[in-house]
Formats: structure tokens, C-alpha cells, sequence
């Protein structure tokens, strides 16, 4: 499956124009050398485009941005690695970087042999052409004498930028009309690519496991990158390092029975994923790509919204708003399939989530997940609305959810991985939430309860609301304070809401520790040891008060539901309810409220 809709979406990718020949790769060019007739350097041009940006606290720089140039794709071998129509400064000039200027000589010869590779190879792939850039591109090649360029003015006025920069040719000019660009150069390494890839099947033709057809069968796959934790150089998706992985002697990448045109538009489609921000997201340790079989961005950016909290690519404009009509429609369960071709969104196209993890040889396939977008988008709307837990929605990120499920932010890596994938794929399906997400959520609660009224209480409290009422198949937490609510657990966080706000109202300076800090946990777990205590010193906070009418009145509404007495222990889920119970009760106290007269009562208590 991951193969397939990975060449569908590069059949999508090359129609759209966004993807390169597998035989071209872009390079960033800071440095254009301007080449006489003879093959000299006359003078390398800064080709860095100049613009303004805004950092933090308003402070305003000007950063240099590379020119972007389509050329011949670097093959990947290990030591000297030459390449036609190279960029890098230390194959092109066989000169290192020194403090005291540009130096031929290293301990290893590394300049030297690099360089007389690339006059080797490129002198033998221009042969027989014959244009005014080609000839003097020719005359350098045969011209250039590192030992003798030690001094070359042009180069020295690089500095260090010398050795991190890309460099291309043209005619001294003709900047418009660089090397790489030339017809001639161009074809000839479109039939070197494909006879170099004839020669990689070693011949080998036999039916492929995608397509179906007759077809020269890869050796060696591509390699990925972009994966977090994987080598810079990439690494393969499939491969086989060991004899004991062959089946019927064939040996290395025969035994996928994928074509060459198979791999290339597979890899060029997963290495155009791992490459955009629209389309990668990173969480916890896994690599996160997710495409829709369309072309229309917009599919990919409400995914992106909707479940990890990036913006900045959105068009105000038409995403946002969707978002505010999606969002409700979901609650309401009103998101139809008709709703979304309202929103200009083909509910039927197919949509894809992958993640990737690498290991000790290749790229590791934690999940891929495939589902249609209608469907999709109905079930992370649904999950966004099952975690709101005040009357002003907000969307709540998979990694906020991560970073609020750890024991405290500095050790945010302390959170199992497997959670939030088993997390993502309930989300994407609509299934029940991991019986260990409400377990996480009221353990990191009753841990770090000096967060308690923060924004971390507001999405651990979202988790454990959606938690109770998706696995328990109903809605039994509201969004805000419900005083229909008769439940045990949920009456009694009510109370301990009330009772801390009481001892707050007698203080006459902030308190640094409440009772929430001293007895939040075993309140939430065992409320017939930690009550009556509770109870007894709010008779003192009592006494303090000018009128203790509106404290007397909540305290005796809320204990007057309490079924006799206050229950031995709580199990995990009635944890979880009692902690919405006080952060729901907690937050009315902190809202505007509806009855002014109510209002007043309560500031008529004060002590202060």
C-alpha cells in the first residue's frame, strides 16, 4: 500500500510541476565564476539574493538567500566523489581554506585527488561538445593549476565563506546562461542517467510488485532524508544487508521485486515530503509525512491546524474560516459530506499519514495510516471537540497534549512514544483513546498540581474529559461547570474547588501554598480520609468572613448530593472526574459572572 500511493502522489507531484527528474537535484548557489574565453577566472559574482526580516523584540537583519539552480544529481559514493559540473570549492579550485589565504597541501592529499577526479570525469564528459561556455569551461579544466592559484584575488575575497559556499559557471557576460543550463550538457546527462540505471539492473527483468509490468527490477533503492536521527546521507526504506534475507539467489534489493521507475518515483515522492513543512511534522521521536491524493494544499493545512497547531503557512482568508465552521459542525455532529463540497474539499480523496523512525540499516515503519479525508477530518474535528473543556474553543496540538502528559516540561522525552502513536491512530479512525492516556493524565495532575490552574490544567483536564466520555460512550463531562452533574467523584472536586476558594477569600496576601497543594492527591483518591478534615477547617475560614451566606450556601448545595457519605476511594476514572469536577467549579469562580447578584455575595464575604 505505501509503495503504491507513494507513486500516485508522485504521478500528482510531476503533472504539478513540483518534483525534478530523478537525475537532477536543486543546489543552493551563492557564487557565479565568470570564465573568459581562455578558461580564466575574470571575477565570481555574488548571485545571493538580499533580503530584510524581522527578528524577536523587533530588531530587523538582512540575510543573504542562495540562488536555487537545477543540476546534475551528486551520486552518493563514500571518499573522493566527483561529479559533473561540480559545485563544491574544494573539487573545483583543489585549494583549502587557510588563515594565512588558500593552501594546496593537507596531510591527506584530499585536495589534490579531488580536484584531479573532477578534471578527469568532466574533461571526458565534455568531450565532443563544442559551444563558447563549453570551451571555456574546457580551457579551465585544463588550465588550472592549484599550487600556482594560491593567491588569486578572487577567491581571496570569499574569506571563510570560501569552503561553505556552492559555486557555478558561465561566460564572462553571459551570467543568464550558466554551464549547467547548456543544451548539449543537459542531454547528454539525461542518456548517462538512464544507461547508468540499465547498468544498475545488471539486466535483471522480471515482473514488478507495483506496477505489474515486465520491467528492469532495482538493486539499490534510493535514500531517504529527513528523517530525524537517520544519516545526513539518507537512508534506504528497503534493503537487505544479509545473506540469510535472499530469497531464490537474488541477492540486495532484487528480493523487493520493485522496477526502477518504481523506486525513483517512490523515493523522489517520500524525499518531497520529508522536505516540506507543509507536509512533515515531528513528534516525540518519529518522523511524520501525511499527503492527500490531491493537489490543492488545502487538505494537507487543516490537518496541520487541526492536529499540530501550526498556522503560519494557512491562508487567513479560507482555512481559518473553515476551521470555525468545521469545529462546531463537528460537535453538532452536523460535518457532513455535503458540508465539506461547500468548502470546496472532495470528502472521497484518499489521505495518508506515515511515520518514520530509522535504525541501525534503514528507515523503521512505526505506522501508516490511510483513510478518506471526509472521514479523517470528521474524526480529528471530533477529537478537537471532545478535548475542549471551557466555552471558548481552541485547538490543542498533539504536541501540546506530549509536552502536558510528561512530568514536567524539561522532561518532556520521559513520555512513551507508543502512547501518542496509539493516540494519533485513535484520533484518525475514531476509536476508543488508550486506557493509558486517562491513567497519564490524572498521574501527571496529581504530580504537578503547582500547574493546577495554568494552562497545562486546561489540557490535561481536555485529555481526561475526552478520555471518560469517548471510552465510556457518552457524554458525561459537559464542556463547563454542570450542576446536573450527580456523580460522586465529579460533586466532590466541586467541593474542594469551593473549599480552597474559601481559604483564599480569608487570606489577606496571596497565599504561596493552598490546600490544593497539600491535599489535591489524596483528596482525589481516598475523600473519606481527607473531607472531613477539610470540612473542619472551613468552619475556621468560616469565622473570618463578614458574611459567609455564599460559601455556606455552595458548600451545603454540593454536600447535600453526596450520598451520606463521602466514598472510601476513588477508582482511576472517578479520579479523572473529580479533578473536571474542581476545574470546572474553580474556573466559574474566575469567569464573569451572569448573576450580579451573585457576584456581590461573593465580595460581601470577603474577609479582607
Amino acid at each position: 500500500m505505501l509503495i503504491q500511493a507513494l507513486c500516485d502522489y508522485y504521478d500528482i507531484l510531476a503533472e504539478e510541476g513540483k518534483l525534478l527528474p530523478e537525475e537532477y537535484s536543486e543546489v543552493n548557489i551563492q557564487y557565479l565564476i565568470c570564465l573568459n574565453a581562455g578558461g580564466g577566472i575574470d571575477k565570481i559574482l555574488d548571485i545571493q539574493r538580499r533580503e530584510t526580516i524581522t527578528r524577536t523584540k523587533g530588531k530587523i537583519q538582512e540575510r543573504l538567500v542562495p540562488k536555487t539552480a537545477v543540476m546534475p544529481r551528486r551520486t552518493e559514493k563514500p571518499g573522493i566523489d566527483s561529479n559533473i559540473i561540480e559545485h563544491r570549492p574544494l573539487y573545483l579550485f583543489g585549494l583549502n581554506y587557510a588563515e594565512n589565504g588558500l593552501n594546496p597541501d593537507d596531510r591527506t592529499g584530499k585536495a589534490k585527488k579531488s580536484h584531479d577526479a573532477f578534471v578527469e570525469k568532466n574533461l571526458q564528459f565534455i568531450e565532443e561538445m563544442d559551444s563558447p561556455v563549453i570551451n571555456a569551461y574546457r580551457n579551465f579544466l585544463q588550465n588550472w593549476k592549484p599550487a600556482e592559484e594560491t593567491k588569486n584575488a578572487e577567491l581571496l575575497k570569499l574569506g571563510k565563506e570560501y569552503e561553505k559556499s556552492a559555486f557555478a559557471f558561465c561566460l564572462t557576460g553571459y551570467p543568464d546562461h550558466p554551464l549547467h543550463e547548456e543544451p548539449q550538457i543537459r542531454e547528454k546527462w539525461r542518456r548517462s542517467a538512464a544507461e547508468a540505471a540499465d547498468r544498475d539492473t545488471q539486466g535483471l527483468f522480471s515482473q514488478c510488485a507495483v506496477s505489474g509490468r515486465n520491467a528492469p527490477i532495482a538493486r539499490i533503492h534510493g535514500k531517504i532524508r529527513g528523517v530525524a536521527g537517520s544519516l545526513p546521507t539518507g537512508s534506504v526504506l528497503i534493503g537487505f544487508n544479509n545473506s540469510s534475507e535472499n530469497s531464490y539467489g537474488r541477492e540486495q534489493s532484487y528480493n523487493s521485486n520493485l522496477s526502477f521507475y518504481v523506486m525513483q518515483k517512490y523515493t523522489a515522492a517520500l524525499n518531497y515530503l520529508l522536505g516540506s513543512a507543509e507536509h512533515k511534522f515531528f513528534l516525540e521521536d518519529i518522523t511524520i509525512v501525511f499527503w492527500a491524493m490531491n493537489p490543492n494544499p488545502i487538505y494537507e493545512d487543516l490537518v496541520m491546524a487541526m492536529l499540530f497547531g501550526k498556522r503560519e503557512n494557512l491562508d487567513a482568508g479560507t482555512t481559518e474560516q473553515m476551521l470555525k465552521r468545521i469545529l462546531p459542525d463537528a460537535k453538532s455532529g452536523k460535518l457532513t459530506e455535503e458540508r465539506l463540497r461547500s468548502l470546496d474539499l472532495m470528502p472521497n480523496v484518499n489521505f495518508y499519514m506515515l511515520g518514520l523512525k530509522p535504525n541501525a540499516s534503514r528507515l523503521s515503519v512505526k505506522f501508516i495510516y490511510k483513510n478518506r479525508f471526509a472521514a479523517f477530518l470528521w474524526n480529528t474535528a471530533r477529537f478537537q471537540s471532545d478535548l475542549q473543556i471551557s466555552k471558548k474553543s481552541r485547538l490543542v496540538s498533539l504536541a501540546a497534549i506530549g509536552k502536558e502528559l510528561a512530568l514536567t516540561r524539561s522532561q518532556s522525552k520521559q513520555i512513551n512514544p507508543a502512547l501518542l502513536g496509539k493516540l494519533l491512530e485513535a484520533v484518525i479512525y475514531g476509536r476508543d483513546y488508550p486506557a493509558s492516556l486517562l491513567e497519564t493524565a490524572v498521574r501527571r495532575t496529581k504530580t504537578d498540581i503547582n500547574e493546577i490552574n495554568g494552562i497545562s490544567m486546561r489540557t490535561r483536564m481536555g485529555i481526561i474529559k475526552a478520555s471518560i466520555n469517548r471510552n465510556e460512550k457518552k457524554e458525561e463531562l459537559k464542556v463547563s461547570l454542570d450542576k446536573e452533574n450527580h456523580g460522586q467523584a465529579y460533586l466532590c472536586g466541586r467541593l474542594f474547588a469551593v473549599l480552597e476558594r474559601l481559604q483564599q477569600s480569608t487570606a489577606k496576601i496571596l497565599l504561596n501554598r493552598t490546600i490544593r497543594d497539600t491535599y489535591f492527591a489524596s483528596a482525589s483518591s481516598k475523600p473519606a480520609m481527607t473531607f472531613p478534615k477539610l470540612l473542619r477547617l472551613a468552619q475556621y475560614h468560616m469565622s473570618k468572613l463578614k458574611n459567609p451566606i455564599f460559601y455556606n450556601r455552595l458548600i451545603c448545595e454540593i454536600t447535600d448530593q453526596i450520598d451520606g457519605e463521602f466514598p472510601e476511594t476513588f477508582s482511576l476514572q472517578d479520579q479523572g472526574r473529580f479533578m473536571i469536577g474542581y476545574y470546572q467549579q474553580y474556573q466559574s469562580f474566575l469567569e464573569k459572572k451572569q448573576n450580579e447578584s451573585e457576584t456581590e455575595m461573593e465580595e460581601n464575604a470577603d474577609g479582607n
